[in-house]
């Protein structure tokens, strides 16, 4: 099992390598993950979590958050 895998990797390595633009692809690709998972989920997908359940615990807060949403 451990010499196919490390044959699977050897195999996309050296096709990797071999690529004219694969760097470049790579890198578009790492640019558009990092704005997608970090700088969208900052503006668009605030944390509910973390803010401070006021005289109750967060179990409580998650739970009276759930019901006013289905609510609406």
């Amino acid at each position: 099992m451990r010499q196919t895998v490390i044959n699977i990797w050897r195999f996309y390595l050296e096709g990797f390598r071999s690529m004219t633009l694969g760097r470049t692809l790579w890198l578009i690709i790492l640019i558009k993950l990092f704005i997608m998972f970090f700088i969208l989920r900052l503006f668009f997908f605030p944390n509910f979590l973390n803010t401070p359940a006021v005289g109750a615990d967060k179990d409580d807060y998650v739970s009276r958050e759930l019901i006013l949403r289905a609510a609406d």
